[in-house]
């Protein structure tokens, strides 16, 4: 089995892209970040006709989450248990599914904007409630994974400099134990596979040529149950996908299992 994860940063700008990756990839199952979209307007018969089916959980021009699975699609759960909101309203960042006897869940974390923000106190918030779905989740006894743009750098080596990033989200001790706690329920952060350099981005800027020069981070994570962590057999970024114009600023990670 193929699972992958992936930001498109909008569907409807991507999905050229994300059809020609459906095809030439080929996997089972894939989860999408930042559609920005609406659910109904996502492109399911696009989809469809490259034998997919989709559960998306989008309520505007902003976020967005979804799963494409040609494995079965069942048991699907948008939003997280107690899932924080902000400004009043709860915000379309996780979407839980059972794909061909695996449990995934897609989400996009909040990015937190800058420490002391509200919206970095709703991004911590909101990792507590993903933790508490993830103890939940442990229940239903399957293979499980929790894939997705989590804006956060695990590591100070998951960043290209760390010096640039002095007082910014993403590598700050608060975040980082907050995903601490979420690996704490039983998790294990599946590393990918360098094929080019010695550590793999998922995310490069669109600005000041930081794709060509490699200044990236690792914020694309799967986060895997002993029994889907146990089952891999590759893992990897696919950065031929980041290359070129019209790209998404992320790149998909891949993740070959032989459950």
């Amino acid at each position: 089995m193929r699972i992958a994860t992936w930001n498109v940063n909008s569907v409807g700008a991507r999905l050229p892209r994300l059809q020609n990756w459906l095809e030439s990839n080929q996997p089972d199952v894939l989860c999408l970040q930042e559609l920005k979209c609406d659910s109904d307007a996502f492109p399911h018969e696009e989809v469809r006709a490259l034998g997919y089916e989709t559960a998306a959980y989008g309520v505007g021009r902003w976020n967005g989450v979804a799963v494409l699975s040609r494995v079965g699609l069942d048991d699907v759960q948008r939003g997280l248990a107690d899932q924080p909101s902000y400004e009043d309203a709860i915000e379309p960042r996780a979407i839980g599914a059972t794909c061909g006897g695996v449990r995934v869940w897609s989400v996009y974390v909040p990015n937190g904007r800058v420490p002391g923000h509200t919206h970095y106190d709703y991004k911590l918030r909101w990792l507590n409630a993903l933790r508490e779905t993830v103890e939940a989740e442990k229940k239903l006894d399957l293979p499980f994974a929790v894939l997705g743009d989590f804006n956060i750098a695990p590591a100070d080596t998951d960043v290209w400099d760390i010096a640039a990033y002095t007082d910014s989200t993403h590598v700050t001790a608060p975040e980082r134990e907050a995903l601490g706690r979420v690996l704490e329920a039983g998790l294990t952060d599946v590393l990918p596979r360098p094929l080019k350099y010695d550590q793999p981005f998922t995310y490069w800027d669109y600005r000041q040529l930081a794709f060509p020069k490699n200044r990236g981070m690792r914020i694309d994570l799967v986060l895997a149950d002993p029994r889907f962590a146990g089952a891999i057999t590759d893992s990897y970024v696919d950065r031929e996908e980041r290359k070129g114009k019209g790209g998404s600023d992320h790149a998909p990670v891949v993740v070959d299992l032989e459950l």
